[in-house]
């Protein structure tokens, strides 16, 4: 391999790195925004937990890294170019998001720069369609599952709660709410950091020609610098989440947290990116609306959703039109 590859690849390593700080600064702090909304803690005591227990989650499992890695396109098809081209697409639109304070999914953003590096030098034919559909599939019913399983388990939690006041129900919450925030950290840690170890891996394994494996220092790298992206810049997206799209008490910070680390923990285990943000948003709105549509402030949810939709297409057209530029200059 020649200097210029080698040098490409440090350029992925490091992108994969500020990739990783902008998922901090985005999608982490979907962890912490009921938990600092009820201020069962301090954001500064909030951010520390966080950044601590997304540390714990990318250093344990690997098979959403192997999905990124080797599933969604043939590993054997990929350049450095294009490699560097998918990073480059993902914390281009995860940055601006967070600029303006919109919770957009990471996950949704690496997985369609991918798409698109990958079309661009490998054709739809390097593309894996069976693990894609998946991807797609577990990045879509993420955020309905956190709706329905959060709006029942209010549900069930007011009838048993029915006859105790609401101060000491929150009392009660309060602490356990610390627990459910420390919980979905850490899940978001196990899938989210994922992501860009996955990158890494793939750079790795493309200019060193061998398959593509999960070293620790990639999975440690990774979760050191979530959790500084989160201490250093989530604030926007918290205030979003947890202020604005509807009113949240301990218990339903509890709820919403709870059914969010269920739903991603459950995908991280089977090797499924999903979106933090997705379930965590849903979750949220799904406590909310025990309360009846009044209670979610629609304008605001609306406002996410274009969010969502509007990162397909263009984390898809940024992965396919750098990679040709990068092709070009190369």
């Amino acid at each position: 391999m020649g200097d210029g590859s080698l040098i490409l690849l440090g350029f992925t390593l490091i992108l994969s790195l500020a990739y990783s700080y902008s998922n901090g600064l985005n999608d982490a702090a979907n962890a912490l925004a009921a938990v600092i909304s009820t201020r069962a803690l301090t954001p500064f005591t909030a951010v520390l937990l966080g950044g601590a227990m997304n540390l714990a989650g990318a250093l344990t499992g690997t098979a959403v890294a192997k999905t990124i890695g080797k599933g969604i396109v043939n590993p054997e098809l990929m350049t450095q170019t294009a490699v560097l081209a998918a990073i480059v697409a993902a914390v281009t639109w995860v940055v601006i998001a967070s600029r303006i304070g919109s919770p957009v999914s990471v996950s949704h953003s690496l997985v369609a720069g991918v798409l698109g590096a990958g079309v661009a030098v490998a054709g739809v034919s390097g593309v894996n369609g069976t693990v894609v559909t998946k991807v797609l599939l577990a990045l879509a019913f993420s955020p309905l599952l956190g709706f329905v399983f959060a709006f029942v388990l209010m549900v069930a939690l007011y009838w048993t709660f029915r006859h105790m006041s609401l101060p000491r129900v929150n009392l009660i919450f309060n602490k356990l709410q610390i627990l459910s925030a420390a919980l979905l950290s850490y899940t978001h840690g196990k899938n989210d950091a994922q992501n860009a170890v996955g990158i890494m891996a793939l750079g790795w394994a493309v200019y060193y020609s061998h398959d593509v494996t999960v070293s620790p220092w990639m999975q440690l790298t990774a979760g050191l610098a979530i959790g500084i992206g989160t201490a250093m810049g989530g604030w926007r997206v918290i205030r979003t989440l947890g202020t604005k799209i509807t009113r949240l008490e301990p218990a339903s910070g509890f709820v919403a947290n709870m059914t969010a680390a269920a739903v991603i923990e459950a995908a991280s285990n089977i090797g499924l990116p999903v979106s933090t943000t997705h379930t965590a948003s849903s979750a949220i709105m799904g406590v909310g609306a025990t309360r009846g549509l009044a209670a979610i402030s629609l304008g605001v949810v609306r406002g996410i959703f274009v969010a969502w939709l509007v990162t397909y297409p263009f984390c898809f057209a940024l992965g396919y039109g750098f990679t040709k530029v990068f092709e070009g200059l190369t």
